[in-house]
């Protein structure tokens, strides 16, 4: 009896036990490290969101993870395995309202563990051994993926220490190919979100220093690493979310499920994020940087430039060491020497200059993104406009201050003079001479520097127009450099170049001075040490804003996809028709990114006023028009014509009086409508020429359109009759300006034709179909957008009546210039022509092109120049009538 109640009293003792353990596992076994749950204390969140608030995570950044479906399985990834990594995700999401990392694939969590939840994993544990003589597991007990299909998320890292050993040797459980399955067996997206975390962007040494080797590098820091740069320079360490990786879109368009085993699919997503991540970081720092030993060896070894040495060595009758120390020799004159402590110094020198001497630089963030983006695809080929010797630097400094590695800037050998060479080669800067002519071996090291930068993964800074635009519009593309990447390119330098036209512009330039003298027919100063030091005088002016846009990249595989063959299967013919196409399209491009500025707007308004004397009124009537005319074409403005356009203006107008390029005549002179009259002072009339020319491009479609309706000689016109003499015009001035290849003339007659009637120009006909009539109105304004053409019809000119005195042998290179000079002086005088700014060298040279392009070089060819003679005479009867 006894034996029977001892019994019944363990039994109820040991379901009293068993009801408590069930009670506080909640009947389950599925309790474990490496849940971290989101409610683990006050005291604790605190100190999580005060040691991590040193570290950045922008907004914009958030953005990836917020756009995600609301259905969809967040799987946080990082390259490698660190508590550190994790405890700052898991506290900064939290602190964001968003998804909450609690589940650790990998990890095991004691420390941060509410006492609670600790004491039920030890239970669990015990219960689990007793009951079923073995610890359970997250992965097979499928604890996990309930947790995550009911909502959950988790953080994976893709490496940690002995993590192959574990899965290959020891056969663990490999989460990356627990979350495929999971992926294969249910509807739900799984998407992998990749984490980078920056302790510098400073490009990673080829050689480790010392410091790396015993506590990690910048880009793997140790924990005491971490802990130095965090406390040290708060606010220097950042993150950045890489795309999301969709796991379901992945398997399904790889079509692995029933091709390969579920280890090779692992293998191959492994991978693959792998990739991103290093593409990414990439991205940010650069490629590893290599000292100028090891380029050079790696260049001079080349296979191809061997056996061209050795050719030219034989050709040449020269013994080949020689041949390979002139080559060693060019790649000194070529080579940039990047070095970062150096670079910060410029960045912090260009920055003093943007907010000191400019009012700073306007950047879209979105723009600078998408271009951020598009870079982890391949190297960037950053493709600005150039009006500036702040040009070289300042796409350095934005690039810079936005966590983006800057660029080896393609400059011209004038640059290397001491002691900016040096400075600018350890700033990225790498030199080209102008010309190749009789340097074939230059030619080929130049050709296999370019190879090895791309194959590196540099990004790459090209001027297109081949030097500074001293007319203030785009000059025509020089194609050389960009001949020589699409070589190798198509040689296997990389996967694919992505290019980025860019528009850099400015409320007022620097070398205003230098250009209205090279303008007027003076010689361009070689630049210098003294040249520098006469520029301080410049720090006590004042210029304006600094205008940065950014085009969408311009991916050269994409571009292919136009063509009948591939780059490596097309002829010679056909790689440059390439070209060609590729730098026009940037022109276009840059020319549609253009930033028009209030004192651009103003100093069209002021020259295209046909009258000498001039009122306020008048020119504000001007501006109103062309920034309706703007508008119509979504041209880009800056934002202080966008916020308040009368203000912006006026304050322009002002500028220019206070700089004395606006006179007003006799103060107190006025017109009939007691209006005080100005006038343009002839000594700046170039000047302003080069601001109008700023925005040019915007309103040249208005101009040829204006100019072929009052070739009609009527005040009622067909639209479709237009497209001959817009044709004309578009080829005649093909050396002046570039052109959408995209869009046919009618759409820009068109589309000027409805900008005409809602600036009540024009009126449709109430009867005859794509009929117009020229209003009251209308005819000044037209006259008023035609005359952006005015000053190139006498430029030309004047080239035709040099031509038309002198035969061929008698023009040589070097003295057609002064002729075309000295004849456009004394038309000039004689007010046969009626704009100094026509006398510019660089309208000349323009001339010459097209003019040699129609076979005419001299008097021989009478026939054809009297032909234009009288196309031009007729243009500038109807400009100033």
């Amino acid at each position: 009896m006894q034996n029977k109640t001892i019994k019944t009293i363990i039994k109820q003792l040991r379901s009293t036990i068993r009801s408590w353990i069930n009670n506080r596992l909640q009947n389950t076994h599925n309790h474990y490290l490496c849940y971290l749950p989101a409610k683990i204390g006050f005291l604790t969140n605190w100190f999580h969101n005060r040691f991590f608030s040193g570290i950045i995570m922008g907004k914009d950044q958030l953005i990836a993870i917020k756009d995600l479906p609301s259905n969809a399985i967040i799987i946080y990834v990082t390259k490698y395995k660190s508590s550190f990594d994790y405890l700052f995700y898991y506290s900064r999401y939290k602190q964001q309202k968003l998804k909450v990392p609690e589940i650790g694939l990998g990890y095991r969590f004691f420390v941060w563990q509410p006492i609670n939840h600790l004491f039920q994993i030890l239970l669990a544990k015990i219960d689990s051994i007793y009951q079923n003589h073995s610890l359970s597991d997250p992965y097979k007990s499928d604890y996990i993926k309930q947790e995550l299909i009911n909502g959950r998320s988790a953080f994976l890292s893709l490496n940690e220490k002995k993590g192959f050993y574990r899965r290959f040797i020891k056969s663990r459980q490999d989460p990356i190919s627990y979350l495929i399955q999971i992926q294969q067996s249910i509807e739900q997206p799984i998407f992998l979100v990749p984490q980078l975390m920056f302790f510098g962007t400073k490009p990673a040494p080829n050689i480790p220093s010392l410091v790396d080797i015993v506590l990690g590098s910048k880009q793997k820091p140790g924990r005491i690493r971490k802990l130095i740069i965090l406390f040290k320079n708060p606010g220097k360490v950042f993150v950045e979310i890489s795309e999301p990786f969709n796991l379901k879109k992945y398997i399904k368009n790889q079509k692995i499920n029933d091709q390969h085993s579920l280890e090779h699919q692992t293998l191959v997503l492994r991978r693959a994020l792998g990739q991103q991540f290093n593409r990414h970081r990439q991205s940010i720092t650069g490629p590893i940087l290599k000292s100028i030993d090891e380029l050079k060896e790696s260049i001079l070894t080349n296979d191809q430039l061997g056996q061209f040495m050795s050719h030219h060595a034989k050709t040449r009758n020269k013994p080949l060491f020689k041949v390979r120390k002139d080559a060693d020799g060019y790649l000194d004159e070529i080579a940039a020497r990047y070095n970062n402590g150096i670079l910060k110094f410029l960045v912090l020198i260009v920055g003093w200059i943007a907010n000191t001497m400019f009012d700073g630089a306007d950047v879209d963030p979105d723009e600078l993104k998408t271009v951020k983006a598009n870079s982890q695809k391949g190297p960037l080929i950053l493709v600005p406009c150039h009006k500036s010797h702040i040009d070289y630097l300042i796409l350095s400094y934005v690039l810079f201050n936005n966590n983006m590695p800057c660029p080896h800037i393609a400059a011209g050998k004038n640059l290397s003079f001491w002691p900016l060479g040096p400075i600018f080669r350890a700033g990225g800067a790498f030199f080209i001479r102008r010309s190749f002519r009789g340097a074939a071996l230059y030619s080929r090291v130049f050709s296999a520097y370019i190879y090895k930068l791309l194959e590196e993964g540099f990004n790459i800074e090209q001027f297109i127009e081949g030097g500074r635009s001293r007319t203030g519009k785009l000059l025509m593309p020089k194609l050389g450099l960009l001949s020589i990447m699409l070589d190798a390119y198509k040689n296997g330098a990389c996967k694919d170049m992505l290019f980025v036209p860019i528009f850099i512009g400015y409320d007022r330039i620097l070398e205003e001075d230098a250009y209205l003298q090279e303008l007027e027919g003076g010689k361009k100063e070689t630049e210098s040490l003294l040249q520098i030091i006469k520029a301080r005088k410049f720090l006590k002016k004042r210029f304006g804003k600094i205008y940065i846009k950014f085009h969408e990249p311009v991916s050269i595989n994409n571009l292919l996809l136009n063509y009948n063959s591939p780059l490596k299967d097309m002829t010679s013919k056909e790689q440059n028709i390439l070209c060609r196409d590729l730098g026009w399209r940037i022109i276009n491009a840059i020319d549609r990114l253009t930033v028009t500025t209030p004192h651009s707007l103003v100093a069209s308004a002021l020259l295209n006023i046909s009258q000498k004397h001039f009122t306020v009124n008048q020119v504000m009537d001007n501006i109103n028009s062309f920034i309706k005319c703007l508008i119509a074409q979504k041209a880009k403005l800056a934002d202080t014509i966008l916020m308040d356009p009368q203000k912006a203006v006026t304050q322009a107008f002002e500028v220019y009086i206070q700089r004395k390029f606006i006179e007003l005549i006799l103060p107190g002179k006025k017109n009939q409508s007691n209006e005080q009259l100005c006038r343009i002072k002839t000594g700046k009339r170039l000047l302003l020429e080069y601001y109008k020319n700023n925005s040019i491009s915007y309103f040249i479609p208005a101009a040829f359109t204006s100019l072929a309706i009052l070739e009609k000689d009527a005040f009622q016109f067909s639209a479709t009759n237009l497209n001959d003499r817009y044709c004309f015009l578009k080829d005649f001035f093909k050396y002046e300006f570039a052109f959408n290849m995209d869009r046919s003339e009618d759409f820009y007659i068109r589309k000027a034709i409805k900008f005409f009637i809602d600036d009540a120009m024009l009126m449709p006909h109430q009867v005859l179909p794509d009929t117009y009539n020229i209003t009251a109105s209308g005819l000044r304004k037209l006259k008023l957008y035609a005359r952006f053409l005015l000053p190139y019809f006498e430029s030309y000119k004047i080239v035709l009546g040099v031509y038309k005195l002198y035969p061929r042998k008698d023009l040589t290179f070097k003295n057609r210039l002064k002729k075309f000079q000295s004849r456009g002086n004394r038309m000039y005088k004689r007010e046969e022509i009626e704009l100094p700014e026509s006398l510019s060298k660089i309208n000349y040279n323009n001339a010459v092109s097209f003019f040699a392009n129609h076979k005419i070089r001299g008097s021989e060819n009478m026939e054809q120049i009297i032909f234009f003679e009288n196309e031009i005479q007729q243009f500038l009867i109807l400009l100033n009538n």
